[in-house]
């Protein structure tokens, strides 16, 4: 019976997620998942040229990847609390808004893929 507790115990820790808010917008991202506070710059014209996005936030790790658009982009890991991306001019021709977010294979807590939570870029 104690054994049947603590399994069931485990799953559910295991199960749980929380809710995160960012710059307007929500999702649901895994408990200890890498959370995104901020993004710089926050938008771009339609057209325009390329450039680095940088992400803060916490939980990084070095095999944090940036997805800008549902597209993985090539991402500079500066620290836990920060990551780059290169954002190729293709990814900004039309206008729209691109979601942002990280995520991190094998995350810290277990050995799942781990989303973390997802903010809007405005192409204007």
């Amino acid at each position: 019976m104690k054994t049947i507790c603590l399994l069931l115990l485990a799953m559910l820790a295991v199960g749980c997620s929380g809710y995160n808010s960012s710059m307007g917008s929500s999702t649901m991202s895994a408990v200890g998942a890498a959370q995104i506070m901020s993004i710089a710059p926050t938008n771009a014209t339609a057209g325009g040229s390329g450039f680095v996005l940088t992400v803060d936030g916490s939980g990084f790790a070095s095999n944090s990847v940036v997805y800008f658009n549902n597209t993985a982009m090539t991402t500079m890991f500066v620290s836990g609390n920060q990551v780059q991306a290169s954002i190729p001019a293709a990814q900004i021709v039309m206008a729209g808004v691109k979601p942002v977010y990280v995520l991190t294979v094998g995350g810290m807590y277990n050995a799942s893929n781990q989303a973390s939570n997802m903010v809007n870029f405005m192409v204007n």
